[in-house]
C-alpha cells in the first residue's frame, strides 16, 4: 500500500513541503566571503525560484 502511494501523482501538501524542505537539505556549502557577483546572483535566483515553487505548491491544494 505505501508502493502505491509513492507511485500515486497527487501528493499532500505536507508530502510536497517535505520534499521540497528535504531538497533543501542537500550538503551544499555557501561561503559569502568566496562569493563573486555571479554567485550572489544565482543565490538570489534560487531563492526566488523556491519563493515560486513554494507558492505553487500552496495555491495547488
Amino acid at each position: 500500500m505505501a508502493q502505491d502511494r509513492e507511485n500515486s501523482q497527487i501528493l499532500s501538501k505536507m508530502e510536497k513541503q517535505k520534499l521540497l524542505y528535504g531538497a533543501k537539505a542537500e550538503d551544499v556549502e555557501f561561503a559569502a566571503e568566496e562569493a563573486d557577483r555571479d554567485d550572489l546572483e544565482a543565490l538570489d535566483r534560487a531563492q526566488e525560484a523556491d519563493k515560486r515553487q513554494l507558492q505553487e505548491i500552496i495555491k495547488k491544494q
